[in-house]
């Protein structure tokens, strides 16, 4: 794991920041996110907002905010809808180009609570892989899988929640719901894959990062969720609903990980078919008790069928490292 801390020393210049939002379709949540970087203080640089081509009033939405957010917004709606994927893919892009130190990601279905940013920032200066912490839509701590099982390629289902005296615990995973990562790795890592369309990106992404840099989550409120999802009350955890597109993509993707897993040396042929497995089995029990149902079985059969076409493409190739231009 490369380690050069010196590329983010010193004091952290809020103006440096970007915060790239993916939204698609959702102009009201969109609508209470923007009011929330409107009250922010400090706030960032820039806004860059994709929109994955919205057939609402997105457009006009974020017009009504360009003279009241208080800093620079930067709009690219896409041609066709992308996906999560391929709306932070150009996010990234985007927020790069803009010469940006810190790119700070998040969907259209959080707030940033007012002082989110100096929050983020007072780690800046140590690490470089930066996620903080969530607010779930009713106040409570949300519940996120910051491990994984390296060689599954899974998430560790019960990474510990408590934080120590350090104020932080190591990750190799990442969530675009949030992330903050700095331009150096986002240039050794390259762009997040469009390919994936939903689902295993942000995870691919964050683990990434974590093998050219000490990766953490810190004990630090800086976002809030605004919608609502149905969920199965485990105790010590939640199981969110999900859907057919995501059954779908959920296995699909996972050739387009075992691509990458290939390309670094880490693959393990039965430990990762394994991570398939318990995936397949894990998105049953979703459908079973959370949606109450067994429709939808069939998306995860297409899923992987549709990936092992991914897994004989010789042609694919991974996301590569970026010059100073990523034209």
């Amino acid at each position: 794991m490369t380690d050069s801390h010196d590329a983010s020393s010193g004091a952290f210049d809020p103006a440096s920041a970007t915060i790239a939002v993916v939204t698609y379709n959702r102009s009201g949540l969109l609508t209470r996110l923007l009011t929330s970087i409107s009250e922010m203080d400090p706030k960032p640089g820039h806004v860059v907002i994709v929109d994955n081509a919205s057939s609402d009033d997105t457009g006009e939405v974020v017009e009504s905010f360009r003279d009241r957010i208080g800093t620079t917004i930067v709009y690219r709606r896409l041609e066709t809808n992308t996906g999560g994927s391929g709306g932070f893919s150009e996010g990234v892009r985007v927020a790069y180009e803009l010469g940006s130190e810190w790119i700070w990601l998040m969907d259209d279905d959080v707030e940033v609570i007012g002082d989110g940013l100096a929050k983020m920032g007072r780690w800046a200066p140590r690490f470089r892989s930066i996620q903080g912490r969530r607010y779930d839509f009713d106040g409570s701590e949300f519940y996120w899988q910051y491990r994984i099982a390296e060689r599954m390629g899974i998430p560790i289902p019960f990474a510990p929640a408590g934080f120590d005296e350090s104020g932080y615990k190591p990750m190799n995973s990442g969530c675009f719901e949030g992330m903050f990562i700095h331009r150096d790795i986002v240039r050794q890592i390259g762009l997040p894959d469009p390919r994936f369309f939903i689902y295993w990106d942000d995870q691919l992404y964050g683990w990434l990062a974590s093998r050219k840099t000490q990766s953490v989550i810190v004990d630090e409120f800086v976002l809030r969720r605004t919608r609502e999802i149905k969920q199965w009350d485990m105790g010590i955890r939640h199981m969110n609903a999900s859907s057919n597109a995501y059954r779908y993509y959920i296995m699909r993707n996972r050739a387009i990980m075992k691509k990458y897993y290939r390309a670094l040396g880490v693959y393990q042929p039965v430990l990762f078919g394994l991570g398939t497995s318990l995936t397949f089995g894990k998105e049953l029990i979703r459908l079973l008790f959370v949606e109450r149902t067994v429709r939808g079985t069939s998306n995860l059969w297409r899923g992987l069928r549709d990936g092992r076409a991914i897994s004989r493409d010789a042609s694919f190739r991974t996301m590569a490292p970026l010059t100073e231009s990523v034209d």
